[in-house]
Order: C-alpha cells, then sequence, then structure tokens
C-alpha cells in the first residue's frame, strides 16, 4: 500500500510506526522510508527503538527482512512482559515450574525480558508430582540461572483435605480435591508476589484457555500472562526454536505427554483432544468465524467439534476473570473476541 501512495504520488513516504508493550498490545516498530518511485529504502528495527538517517534521493532499493514466525513471536512476547513489568513499577517476576513447557517457555521469556538476576522458579510438588517433573524443573532452573525453590504443597493440602472431610462426608474424591491442590499453589506464589514485591507470571497457553482448561483462583492467579495467546502448537515450536543451537528447555519437557499432575496417571489428552487437532478446531472457529457446520464440512469429527465450541463457550466466564496477557495472533481472547458471559445462545 505505501510503495503504491509513493509511486502514484512520486513523492516519498516516512511511516513511523511506535515500538513497545501497551497492556495487551505489542508495538512492533519496524519504520518504512519509501522513496518516489514506490522503492523501500530503508526499515527500522522490528520490536526494538531505532533511529534511522535516510538520504531520499540516494539511498539504494532495499528488500524487506523477513524473521521466522518463532522469533517475531519470541521476541513480540520479550517486548511485552518487559514493558509492562517496567511500566507497572515491577522489577522482578516470580513464576511456579512446573516441569511442564509451558512454564519453561514462559520462564526463557521472562529471564530474556527481565535478566536471570530478576526471576524467580518456584516448584510445587504434590504427592502427584513425577520426579521426571521435578528434574526438569530443577535443570531448567539450572540451566537459566534464576533463583530457584521448592515447597511442598502436600503438607496444605492433607490439612485442607481434613478441615473439609465433615462437609465433604460421603462424595467420593473428585475435581474439587485436584482443584485444592492447584489454588493452594496460587495461593504461595501470591503470598511471595507481595511479600517480594514481585510480579506473578501465569503460564496457562491459548488453547488451554480456550476451553476452560485450568482452575479459577488457582494456576490462573497472576498479574500477567505471557502465554495466553499462544496455541500449545506454537509453544512446541517456540520451545524448538529456542533449543536450536544448545538445550535450554530439556528435551523431557517438550517430549513427555503434558500433564496437570493433580491426579495419578493424568495427562491433558485424557481430558481434551489432540492439541493439533484442537489448535485446527479453535483457528476455525474463534480466529476465521467458522460456524459448527462449516468446520465439520472440512473434515473434522462432529462430536469432537461440538464438544470443543461448548467449553469455549462455557468457559468465557474463566476468562473473564483472568490476568491481562499479550497479544500476537490476529484474534486474542478479551479485546480481541467479547463475547457476554450470561448467554443462551447455540449453535452446536
Amino acid at each position: 500500500m505505501l510503495a503504491t501512495l509513493a509511486s502514484k504520488s512520486q513523492c516519498p513516504i516516512v511511516y513511523c510506526n511506535l515500538v513497545g508493550g501497551n497492556d495487551e498490545l505489542v508495538l512492533d516498530g519496524a519504520s518504512l522510508v519509501f522513496n518516489g518511485r514506490g522503492q523501500l529504502v530503508s526499515e527500522g528495527k522490528k520490536f526494538d527503538e531505532d533511529f534511522l538517517l535516510v538520504d531520499l534521493d540516494r539511498a539504494p532499493a532495499i528488500a524487506r527482512e523477513s524473521l521466522p514466525d518463532e522469533e517475531k513471536v519470541f521476541t513480540a512476547l520479550v517486548l511485552g512482559l518487559r514493558d509492562y513489568a517496567h511500566k507497572c513499577g515491577f522489577k522482578s517476576a516470580l513464576l511456579g515450574l512446573s516441569g511442564g513447557i509451558d512454564s519453561a517457555l514462559t520462564a526463557v521469556i521472562a529471564v530474556t525480558a527481565l535478566g536471570k538476576e530478576n526471576v524467580r522458579g518456584v516448584s510445587l510438588p504434590s504427592q502427584f508430582s513425577s520426579t521426571g517433573s521435578l528434574d526438569d524443573a530443577r535443570i531448567l532452573a539450572q540451566s537459566l540461572g534464576v533463583q530457584y525453590d521448592v515447597i511442598p504443597i502436600q503438607p496444605m493440602f492433607l490439612t485442607a483435605k481434613e478441615q473439609l472431610k465433615s462437609v465433604f462426608a460421603g462424595r467420593p474424591e473428585d475435581v474439587a480435591e485436584e482443584n485444592i491442590q492447584a489454588r493452594l499453589r496460587g495461593v504461595i506464589l501470591m503470598g511471595m508476589s507481595n511479600k517480594f514485591g514481585s510480579l506473578l507470571l501465569t503460564t496457562g497457553n491459548k488453547s488451554e484457555t480456550a476451553v476452560g482448561y485450568c482452575t479459577l483462583y488457582g494456576d490462573m492467579c497472576g498479574g500477567l500472562s505471557v502465554i495466553n495467546d499462544v496455541p500449545k502448537m506454537m509453544v512446541y515450536r517456540l520451545s524448538n526454536w529456542i533449543n536450536r543451537e544448545r538445550e535450554i528447555i530439556p528435551a523431557a519437557s517438550i517430549t513427555k505427554p503434558p500433564s496437570a499432575e493433580l491426579r495419578p496417571d493424568q495427562t491433558d489428552q485424557n481430558s481434551l483432544p489432540p492439541y493439533e487437532v484442537l489448535d485446527a478446531i479453535l483457528a476455525a472457529y474463534v480466529v476465521q468465524g467458522c460456524s459448527v457446520e462449516e468446520i465439520i464440512q472440512s473434515g473434522f469429527d462432529a462430536q469432537t467439534i461440538r464438544r470443543v465450541v461448548r467449553l469455549i463457550e462455557l468457559s468465557e466466564n474463566k476468562r473473564r476473570q483472568a490476568a491481562p496477557g499479550l497479544k500476537v495472533t490476529t484474534k486474542t481472547f478479551g479485546m480481541g473476541r467479547r463475547v457476554p458471559v450470561s448467554h443462551r445462545y447455540r449453535e452446536y
């Protein structure tokens, strides 16, 4: 568009873009300069401040610099977190390290944005936490050079169950006990955030947020949701990109089946479709605005689609109470996709 305008008017165009984080928005810079023939002659840095000196009469034409999608998303998240923390008055951040890929990716982003000396990782194991997950969390913290604490939640969980024993009498253990564990973790992390004045980062991804695979007042506690707009399959792509030269995120965190580890032998795929299927449905329904019938016609299982769409709509109340999240896709939840909580509309 700019090249066409410059060529038609035979007049140079200087296109100056803002750069930096503004709550959910991340403004990417990359200002452009075109000569009167519609040729690009200068381009500012992406996701960073820049200063350009351009001779509009003599500057040679150049090609636009292209970055891999993974690098663009990662750099945008780093910039968004850095500016959010600084503009809100935070010098440090903390987050729970589960040994999984989501918290690992969030930790790498935090260290890149704020420096390893300003990031604290906390492992909060329960009786269901695997040795492998604890090892992966420790190895990641050592790899990043961040302060690392281990605070078991089992004593608090047993006390909570004892306190609720008479109230829960006659009822089997279920999701209520699972969520108590997640909320105990939230209490500890929020307590540390208050005590040390650190910004608590939540680590849920877009795929989980979309279908409500998260615990209100539990793992959703925090001041900023860093990868809230990053689908799970992009989480894998980003993690592999981070490890392109050396292993920073433990390989096991990337390859093992994702799990909340709130009950024995639990994995995400016990409750959700495979993430590649889930992300494809989310892209069609949330981003592209396709109807259920249109998605079914594209070849997906009808029952799976209707279940996912129902989960998306039922989870709006959770998303409304979530921490603000950085926007990196064309349509994010919240400011990018506003729907009422109390509605009875159904198309499935």
